[in-house]
């Protein structure tokens, strides 16, 4: 018989029980009644004492870092059209209050042209030298820079120009929370951070400044705090869930990730009032986690033939020609499949179990040709090999799930157009693809597993792998502008582009510092303890 591999892949960071035991104190009508006062407050504050164009822009910019502008949509939405409307009467030298207002109308979806920028180039269209002396200038320069679509060379050359100087004078700011900020832009822009983690961030830093209001820091630490106590309730109840399945008890060689799949799902779909969707992200999420290490690490390719067979028949009568543990996990994917159909047909009519089921079939048809590749030694060129993993890592499957579950009603419509793989389907999961690649290759090269986009362009061009990694970080950089271009700004989907645009964002995140899913270190722990764990101390 063929021998079992192991990933010898660590522990959960935290287990089930010490989930359990989580709590918080912010819930309860006087957070709710004080959060209300706030907001009226703030809203005060963007309706009559708020009329300068750059104080309506920096107000925007704050709330989003603070995470807070959802609850002032509509206000925003406002401010933002007005402004765009009066776009063409300021030419001012103002290099902040351009980049800001380019940023921020792009952002939602508003096509100003780059072009605004060349006020601040000369004759040879290069930037001019005062620019790379405005530090507030070049900073929101860099942000915006990031909202570039292909074939922008001027957008292309901001961020050079932006990027290269703020690394030659940070450590020369004399403003420590201003020369904080440019570190942390430069390790990831604003614009592809996940949001309630930013908000974390920027409320430490923001409430120390000399400039800061009291109002947005009280409303953002509050809002936070009652967030996190949302938070916690669906974490305990995925937990609960999971354990219930007996999959971690019965396929104890599969990651035990409940946690950090619903960090997954909260960077995801992190809006408070979407907590029935991240609980199902979460277990779709462990349920493709344990799939995937199925097909990975410990089923055998006979094993695997089967078990995908059984997936396309999606028939339980083939499940006595599978090994128990294949048996589980299949049952457990079916019967949420059915879980699912059933509360959808239930609430809006529509028998969507279909479309759940070429899903998982997909991705375990997927999974089955990688299989192959491993077992036979074959080592696919990068073409070949990114045609089947942009599916393989499982992004179209949790995109069509965070439709489904977001989206009400469900549009026919966008629903069979999402079966075809359309861009806001194909790009971000390219993303999460590469990303993934870049954090975890090396790992799982040591083990064995198949070659991933590193080493598949190393074997085809026999560059290094630097060489191959800087490729394949091209690569990203390429799939975000298209990102850009097909889902903020062409909206193919009245509401789901925000959400498709943040599988990109967390996967960035979770493979910034290598494999932060399967090998979680202090990084991640840190930042899931900051968003589950640790509340703001409100005086």
């Amino acid at each position: 018989m063929e021998a079992r591999r192991s990933a010898n892949y660590r522990s959960a960071i935290w287990d089930h029980n010490y989930i359990q035991s989580l709590t918080s104190s912010y819930t309860g009508d006087k957070y709710v009644d004080r959060s209300q006062k706030l907001k009226f407050e703030v809203m005060k504050m963007m309706v009559d004492e708020t009329t300068d164009e750059l104080e309506q822009l920096q107000l925007i910019h704050l709330l989003q870092r603070l995470g807070i502008s959802y609850h002032f949509q509509d206000c925003i939405a406002k401010m933002l059209h007005n402004i765009f409307g009066s776009e063409n009467k300021h030419v001012e030298k103002d290099l902040h209050l351009t980049a800001l207002k380019f940023r921020l109308l792009r952002q939602h979806g508003y096509h100003v042209p780059q072009d605004v920028f060349n006020r601040f180039t000369d004759e040879e269209g290069n930037f001019e030298t005062w620019v790379g002396e405005d530090v507030r200038g070049l900073v929101s320069l860099y942000e915006a820079s990031y909202l570039s679509m292909e074939g922008e060379s001027i957008l292309d050359m901001a961020k050079d120009f932006s990027s290269h100087h703020l690394s030659e004078m940070v450590e020369q700011i004399k403003d420590e929370s201003l020369a904080e900020e440019v570190r942390h832009a430069l390790e990831l822009p604003l614009y592809w951070r996940i949001e309630r983690l930013e908000a974390r961030w920027f409320i430490q830093a923001y409430e120390t400044r000399p400039d800061s209001n009291p109002i947005l820091v009280e409303l953002a630490k509050l809002d936070f705090n009652m967030v996190q106590a949302r938070y916690q309730a669906e974490l305990k109840r995925c937990s609960r869930w999971y354990k219930q399945t007996g999959l971690p008890e019965k396929l104890s060689f599969a990651r035990d990730r409940p946690a950090e799949c619903f960090f997954w799902a909260m960077g995801f779909i992190p809006e408070p009032h979407h907590g029935y969707s991240r609980e199902v992200m979460t277990k779709v999420g462990l349920l493709i986690t344990v799939l995937d290490d199925i097909y990975d690490v410990y089923g055998t390719l006979e094993e695997l033939k089967d078990f995908t067979n059984t997936f396309e028949r999606w028939d339980t009568s083939w499940l006595d020609r599978l090994p128990e543990y294949m048996q589980i996990c299949f049952l457990a994917i079916f019967n949420s499949v059915n879980e699912l159909g059933y509360q959808i047909l239930r609430d809006q009519g529509l028998n969507v179990i279909q479309n759940m089921r070429r899903w998982w079939t997909e991705l375990s048809r997927v999974n089955y040709v990688e299989a192959r590749w491993f077992h036979s030694g074959y080592v696919p060129t990068k073409e070949e090999y990114l045609n089947t993993a942009w599916i393989s890592i499982a992004g179209p499957i949790l995109l069509s799930f965070g439709y489904l579950t977001t989206t009400d009603p469900i549009n026919n419509t966008e629903l069979e157009s999402l079966e075809k793989h359309p861009g806001i389907i194909y790009w971000p999961s390219m993303v999460l693809r590469l990303a993934d690649d870049l954090g975890t290759s090396s790992d799982e090269m040591k083990r064995g597993d198949v070659s991933k986009s590193v080493q598949c362009y190393m074997n085809e061009t026999g560059c290094s792998e630097e060489k191959a990694r800087h490729h394949v970080k091209n690569l990203i950089e390429a799939g975000l502008k298209r990102m850009n271009k097909e889902i903020l700004m062409e909206k193919p989907f009245k509401d789901f582009g925000t959400t498709a645009m943040n599988l990109a964002r967390i996967s960035l995140c979770i493979y910034q510092h290598g494999d932060g899913y399967g090998d979680p270190k202090s990084d991640m722990e840190n930042k899931m303890a900051s968003l589950f764990i640790h509340p703001f101390h409100i005086k």
